[in-house]
């Protein structure tokens, strides 16, 4: 599955300080790109503009590297909800470069959370219904 057949895409141009002392993409500046598609899903979602307004934490996140990307490559991120929980959601994520190769794949868990209270909270009861909403019917490579 190619990162625009994921219910939202963003796109990311690879700048000289993401770079390693390789000349490729460093590693972690992945999560970053991911945060930025993560991010701009939420906003959508919640139809939040301002990113202290999300009532979530991320709790886990993983990234697997298929091939490395360049100074001045337009990456295009995929980015789609893969399981919905009673307090938590994953999100999956593809990214992929200007010819349509897989640059990387990756996963992160959220969890809906109190700033104030300091403690996680349930899914809103109409979570579900704007996600399918959000997202129309997409599956997750894998599942139909």
């Amino acid at each position: 599955m190619a990162a625009r057949e994921f219910p939202f895409t963003c796109h990311v141009e690879v700048a000289f300080r993401d770079l390693d002392a390789f000349g490729h993409v460093n590693h972690a500046v992945y999560f970053t790109y991911m945060e930025t598609a993560r991010l701009k899903y939420l906003q959508g979602l919640f139809d939040v503009r301002v990113p202290g307004d999300l009532p979530i934490i991320l709790a886990q996140a993983t990234c697997a590297y298929r091939s490395p990307a360049f100074l001045g490559e337009r990456l295009e991120i995929g980015v789609g909800i893969s399981r919905i929980g009673r307090k938590s959601f994953d999100m999956i994520y593809r990214i992929t470069g200007p010819d349509g190769r897989l640059v990387a794949e990756g996963m992160t868990v959220q969890v809906m959370y109190d700033y104030r209270a300091g403690c996680s909270l349930p899914l809103p009861e109409n979570f579900e219904a704007l996600v399918q909403a959000f997202q129309g019917t997409w599956h997750p490579p894998g599942e139909k």
